[in-house]
């Protein structure tokens, strides 16, 4: 089996007005978080610790919006979800937590601990149980993510970074997810949206795939899109690819655009994308990196 890794940064409306070098900046952020997933297989870490790697990297780096540079609440303050999955079926999610420099960490910390679904809120106590790196209030707000935040309440709508998310089939065949986001710009402080529910904004089934979506969270919500990818592989006999599709339109119908990356258990990769961009690098067994800014 070639080991597969795909991540994102998030789908949103094309930028004209974005100078070029920007859109670069993230893909070669992408492409290095995608070499650290491989570095972690390389190890002989399974599928689940090199999405963490990736997912972390794309924390810690200020163009995206999760951990530190993550889309500011109404308040001014980051609050964070992530969730991570096997495809053996554990779980774990952190939901509106703040202080949490990583918070993917804190949702692997969680599955580790014995499947805990969910944390939401009450931060030190995370940071302190599982001696995560903790991140005073102001640690992981950017100056652009400001910038953003004061356009956004001036009435000055512009979309902004975007969620960050991994998945990987390793050579022995397992498969995993990992999603981390700030959430929207200018949200009510601890909203949750689509990335830390189980089966919606992060899924891995060994039968079929792994997924991790970005863009409107509730419409991604009520379309349950990533258990909608899963069922349509294994009750339909649908291909990844045209799973994958057909639950992106249902997102559409559900009143929200965004996109996903997938994998399916024989290896078969998947990038929908159903609004302006989605920024996206990968790689399958020894071939080298690739990057791209796909769309519809």
């Amino acid at each position: 089996m070639q080991p597969v890794v795909i991540v994102h940064g998030g789908a949103g409306p094309a930028r004209p007005d974005r100078p070029a070098h920007a859109a670069a900046e993230r893909l070669v952020a992408l492409e290095d978080a995608v070499e650290r997933a491989f570095a972690q297989l390389g190890e002989g870490a399974g599928a689940l610790a090199a999405c963490v790697a990736a997912v972390a990297a794309l924390e810690d780096c200020p163009l995206f919006n999760a951990g530190t540079g993550s889309a500011l609440a109404s308040d001014g303050r980051v609050w964070c979800d992530a969730a991570v999955m096997t495809g053996e079926g554990h779980a774990a999610a952190v939901a509106a937590v703040t202080g949490v420099r990583n918070p993917v960490h804190g949702a692997l910390a969680l599955l580790e601990d014995g499947d805990t679904l969910l944390w939401a809120g009450n931060a030190d106590e995370l940071v302190a149980r599982y001696g995560l790196r903790p991140a005073g209030p102001q640690e992981m707000v950017t100056s652009a993510a400001r910038a953003r935040l004061d356009r956004h309440l001036a009435g000055v709508r512009r979309p902004g970074a975007g969620t960050v998310g991994a998945v990987c089939l390793d050579a022995s065949g397992r498969l995993a997810a990992a999603t981390s986001t700030g959430g929207r710009i200018g949200k009510h402080p601890a909203r949750v949206g689509d990335s830390p529910l189980v089966g919606v904004g992060t899924w891995a089934d060994r039968r079929t795939c792994a997924v991790s979506a970005t863009g409107a969270g509730e419409a991604f919500i009520r379309a349950v899109y990533g258990h909608e990818v899963h069922a349509r592989m294994l009750l339909a006999g649908a291909s990844l690819a045209r799973a994958a599709a057909d639950a992106l339109e249902e997102v559409r119908a559900a009143g929200g655009l965004g996109g996903a990356i997938c994998v399916s258990a024989g290896g078969e990769i998947a990038m929908p994308c159903s609004e302006g961009e989605m920024t996206c690098a990968w790689r399958v067994g020894e071939e080298p990196v690739r990057s791209a800014v796909v769309g519809p």
